[in-house]
């Protein structure tokens, strides 16, 4: 079969990724451009003014508060995303397994949690994890003392909204690649004499691994700018990095220090993701040198 390869002078292919190139360039690369700018700047009487110095990123390199809040966001995130791996890989294998009847009612609904607004989930939280809520009045019918749970303005309580508003994306990435996996790879693993639990760990896991990995992104990078959880259930007790970012703009009306933490925010998240990508090929590559 010949392979037709393509060139940048071919008015097809430029045509075709014109639209996308359009769209990153207005929207992401020109507001990143304009956020890099502002870092240079400084404000002075609640006035942005255009001096080009190294100021704010001097403040923000000099006072450790600013890397204990952004350390604890990049920490709350990786377990946010430890938990939603695992919550919804098992609730993915039993929807892509057990439920096949049921795929489009799924799919459905699936998408309707994608629709329901973060904000009415989230506060309905406070209803459940309040010392009269309906957490501690459960647990007081069957023998705990009253206010049992303490969960409401601690991080605890940020991190189970965190999990909640987040775990239906890796639940419906990883759904998605179970489902594409060929019925027939694992009857020939019966058939060869593997066991239920070899094959899982030998065929399912393996293949459902792009997955786990674009589920495992997803709630990282929305877990970095997580604003409402931290502040609804958390009462601001631990600040995250997106309220201090806030704080910057909206309360100290400090545009170029907000920038700059926006820009520090997406560089360690930028990085972690880059580091794990980084191990997680090395440890494939391993893998496929021990297998050869």
């Amino acid at each position: 079969m010949k392979i037709e390869q393509k060139s940048w002078k071919d008015p097809v292919l430029v045509a075709a990724v014109a639209p996308l190139a359009i769209v990153m360039l207005v929207f992401f690369l020109i507001p990143l451009l304009m956020t890099v700018v502002l870092t240079f700047q400084t404000t002075q009487y609640y006035r942005l003014v255009w001096t080009w110095d190294l100021k704010i990123w001097t403040e923000i390199f000099s006072k450790p508060h600013y890397w204990t809040i952004i350390g604890r966001t990049v920490v709350m995130a990786v377990i946010c995303v430890a938990l939603c791996l695992l919550i919804a890989f098992p609730a993915a294998y039993a929807l892509a397994t057990r439920l096949k009847t049921y795929n489009t009612q799924i799919q459905i609904l699936i998408v309707f949690a994608f629709l329901t607004d973060a904000v009415l989930k989230t506060f309905g939280w406070i209803l459940v994890l309040d010392r009269n809520g309906v957490a501690n009045w459960m647990l007081a019918h069957v023998g705990f003392p009253p206010d049992a749970l303490n969960l409401l303005f601690t991080p605890a309580g940020t991190m189970i909204g965190m999990v909640y508003n987040l775990v239906v994306y890796p639940m419906f990435t990883i759904y998605l690649s179970l489902v594409r996996i060929d019925r027939d790879l694992l009857l020939a693993a019966y058939d060869a004499g593997a066991s239920r639990l070899r094959t899982f760990f030998e065929i399912t896991l393996p293949l459902s691994r792009p997955g786990l990995y674009s589920g495992a992104v997803l709630v990282f990078v929305l877990s970095l700018g997580a604003f409402l959880e931290p502040r609804v259930l958390g009462g601001g007790t631990s600040p995250l990095a997106s309220e201090l970012i806030r704080q910057s703009f909206e309360t100290r009306v400090n545009w170029p220090l907000g920038a700059a933490l926006t820009i520090v925010l997406i560089t360690v998240g930028a990085l972690t993701l880059a580091l794990v990508g980084l191990l997680a090929s090395k440890r494939t590559s391993v893998r496929g040198e021990q297998a050869a």
